[in-house]
């Protein structure tokens, strides 16, 4: 019944969508529709209303509209059109997609996933624009990054967690994840950006001008990647103190800096400085671009909002205890079993933090009578975490709305994408799984 509920809701979302009424009202609509047929009381959605939009903004809203202010500055301020030439002369445009591919992966390390997509979409408009490339050319190698290492790669929340579920060892679970990490970037990045360059979408955005101002003096290369990887530096200093000091004042302080809303914050304002005050541009012109980077994305955030708000109705309806609870009557080898569970999981309830904590649960019995690598399950678990992103995700919603997709373009990329990756990187753990 549960499962019949969630597919009747995205068809829902889909037909909606079709008749143009604005995703965050659908996805309002659909929620209280999915939150009525799943058995709960009036009193229980709006509850999971509250409980949706305080738990999705808790973690998003300032990393959001601070990588939003961020990517703002640095794109008025001339920056990211300094560093998308410089990427273009030094790699060239028929490597320019590797060239994102790494700064995505290099960026999807230390940063969680909204923020380091925040800060790196205004740098794909400009590499568009200058070197007139299809939007999903270039998009595509920077999503599949910073996702590949949100599932795969310690510091990362989920990865973090399953770890620890599993007695696992992080250094290994980073070796292993590492090495499947790698071929599942370049498949799913450059070579199915090339496959997706026809998919027809606008490098415009009413978020990031499509102009530069000719009389604005160009910002040198180095501070403008700089700044712009500051937050990355702030949150990878913190992964080493934690490592190399834990327990010090020196590892208190940059815990301080290196958490991801602190270290934009940082980021933000020393970008609002070096390039705003100090170019010249006065405070008020400035604070212009600030205004206009949190207007251009507020639509999103609502949007997003939404999305947790459906994953909400979803999680407190029980659907994700049925659907584990059915999982584990299956009998099929641990590691597919784990990225089966986890992967049903994702589809019903969006979060691919909150499949993997679940399926954690479910699958911890089989890493502890030593029947599977530990490490291995990590992967297998968080490989699973990232399948068949749909509507309820709200990583689906930021992809569509940044870049101007129609829902079946964004069907057709993200959501190929993200399970591409899953595909690929079961097919890794389970070659590992010979050798480990």
């Amino acid at each position: 019944m549960e499962l019949l509920v969630i597919l009747c809701a995205v068809c829902l979302q889909i037909f909606l969508t079709y008749k143009k009424l604005a995703p965050f009202l659908s996805l309002l609509i659909i929620s209280i529709f999915a939150g009525f047929l799943l058995g709960m009381t009036p009193a229980q959605i709006i509850q999971s209303f509250e409980k949706g939009v305080g738990n999705t903004m808790g973690g998003l809203a300032l990393v959001i509209f601070l990588g939003a202010v961020l990517g703002k500055i640095l794109e008025s301020g001339g920056a990211t059109g300094k560093i998308a030439s410089t990427l273009i002369d030094a790699f060239g445009e028929r490597r320019i997609q590797w060239a994102v591919m790494l700064t995505g992966f290099l960026i999807g390390i230390p940063l969680y996933y909204n923020a380091g997509f925040v800060i790196l979409v205004p740098l794909v408009f400009s590499i568009s624009r200058k070197a007139n490339l299809p939007l999903l050319y270039v998009a595509i190698p920077m999503a599949a990054s910073l996702s590949t290492t949100h599932c795969f790669l310690p510091p990362h929340p989920s990865p973090i967690f399953l770890a620890n579920a599993f007695q696992a060892d992080i250094g290994k679970t980073l070796v292993l994840g590492l090495i499947i990490t790698i071929p599942t970037v370049i498949i799913a990045g450059p070579l199915l950006g090339r496959i997706l360059k026809n998919v027809a979408s606008s490098s415009t955005t009413s978020f990031f001008t499509a102009t530069e101002d000719p009389s604005r003096p160009t910002p040198a290369a180095a501070p403008s990647f700089l700044i712009g990887l500051l937050p990355v530096i702030l949150i990878a200093i913190a992964v080493i103190a934690e490592a190399v000091l834990p327990g010090s004042s020196v590892n208190a302080i940059a815990q301080f800096i290196g958490n991801p809303v602190i270290a934009l914050l940082i980021a933000a304002l020393v970008a609002i400085w070096y390039f705003g005050i100090r170019a010249g541009q006065g405070m008020d012109a400035t604070m212009k671009w600030l205004n206009e980077a949190i207007a251009g994305i507020a639509g999103i955030v609502l949007i997003i909002t939404c999305g947790g708000v459906f994953k909400q109705i979803l999680q407190d309806s029980g659907t994700d205890e049925h659907i584990a609870a059915i999982s584990s009557q299956w009998q099929m080898p641990p590691l597919v079993f784990g990225w089966m569970i986890t992967a049903l999981l994702r589809v019903s309830i969006g979060s691919a933090t909150v499949a993997g904590i679940t399926a954690a649960g479910v699958v911890s019995p089989l890493v502890a009578s030593g029947a599977v690598s530990p490490e291995l399950m990590v992967l297998a678990v968080g490989t699973g975490s990232v399948f068949g992103s749909h509507v309820n995700d709200s990583g689906f919603w930021m992809f569509k709305e940044f870049f101007r997709l129609s829902l079946k373009q964004t069907f057709l990329s993200w959501s190929v994408m993200e399970t591409l990756i899953s595909i690929l990187g079961l097919a890794g753990v389970l070659i590992l799984d010979i050798f480990v």
